[in-house]
């Protein structure tokens, strides 16, 4: 799993622990880096933006360069690039606040809201629909936003629990997957009766818990991470504090004791982390490629495609000495992976 490989290229943070990454979906060579100072439990963020040194195949990366920053009032926990808008990104903070940054403004963000109640944990911008982004918080709620919007479009009371992510389907503009403490995976359509606001743009901020179109119990434990399969519609993988990632099959479904929809075949369960899992993102090159990042320090890559005498952890890397909570695959280049971690380091590799 470990053979010889390229050494990665590496840049540090000093001061601020990582907490989340993502490539620039219109710059190959762009990741933005949301961090936190003190870990996270107190004091000030900061934003990070890189850009990578060319990386032709077969040959070591060459290094990566940090070409901005922006400091904020409270840690960040997560960045997302905007869809519409090569410059533009928002990122998630600690205070409950989201901040729409452009790289070509010094210093303050072009917008910002704060309605949630607590931490937000969770930012993710549609590509799909591509003027929509959503968050999910601790308080329970998951909210959709439009960038020249000075409130929410609508809010989603999606658990009873800390929420840890949301994701758009990549597939479908309308359906949004959450995942929360409570150990479940839910899935809401948006085109149900029960998310139409009463007016164009004003938030319903009376939706129930039970319009979740299905709920996976996936898991006894806190689920902390979610990801839709690229290729695959109806697949998702989920992971959390129980170190399994699982892959599960949505179209499987049953009607619950009160009448909601719960379900979910589970096809593989991976097992290797020995401390709780992140983070997992599914490839967009290969159907049947995740990676994962956990708390016991490493990044790995499965292989969920099924075969007699496939070995399903394809590559373990190892290299950080903290936890690694962020991980995600290069939009453009093949095999081409990155991760970042409370060590303060930002990792690129090829596997």
């Amino acid at each position: 799993m470990n053979g010889p490989h390229a050494p990665p290229a590496v840049i540090q943070t000093p001061g601020f622990a990582h907490y989340s990454l993502a490539w620039s979906p219109f710059h190959t060579t762009r990741i933005a880096v949301a961090s936190s100072a003190n870990f996270g439990l107190v004091g000030n963020g900061r934003l990070h933006l890189m850009s990578l040194n060319p990386l032709p195949a077969g040959v070591p990366v060459l290094g990566i360069d940090k070409f901005g920053s922006y400091e904020t009032q409270d840690g960040l926990y997560d960045v997302a690039w905007s869809e519409l808008h090569e410059n533009q990104l928002v990122t998630a903070s600690g205070d409950g606040s989201l901040r729409l940054w452009d790289v070509m403004v010094n210093d303050l963000p072009i917008n910002a809201w704060h309605e949630h109640t607590r931490e937000v944990y969770s930012v993710d911008w549609s590509n799909v629909k591509k003027d929509t982004f959503a968050s999910a918080s601790w308080d329970g709620t998951v909210k959709l936003w439009l960038p020249d919007r000075p409130r929410s479009i609508l809010t989603l009371h999606a658990h009873q629990a800390c929420v840890y992510q949301a994701l758009f389907s990549p597939h479908q503009p309308d359906v949004l997957a959450s995942c929360s403490s409570d150990g479940t995976l839910r899935i809401f359509d948006l085109r149900s009766p029960s998310y139409v606001s009463p007016a164009p743009g004003v938030n319903n901020f009376t939706t129930p818990l039970s319009s979740a179109a299905l709920t996976v119990p996936a898991s006894p434990g806190e689920l902390l991470t979610l990801d839709w399969n690229k290729y695959r519609p109806f697949l998702l993988a989920s992971a959390g504090v129980d170190k399994v990632i699982k892959i599960w099959d949505c179209r499987m479904v049953k009607m619950g004791p009160e009448g909601g929809t719960i379900g979910g075949l589970c096809e593989t369960s991976l097992l290797g982390h020995e401390y709780a899992v992140r983070k997992i993102q599914w490839c967009p090159h290969r159907a049947g490629l995740i990676a994962s990042a956990s708390y016991d320090m490493t990044c790995r890559v499965w292989d969920t495609t099924p075969a007699p005498g496939r070995n399903q952890l394809v590559y373990i890397h190892d290299p950080h000495t903290e936890f690694v909570v962020g991980c995600g695959w290069s939009l453009y280049e093949e095999g081409v992976l990155a991760s970042c971690g409370w060590d303060q380091r930002l990792n690129v590799f090829r596997i």
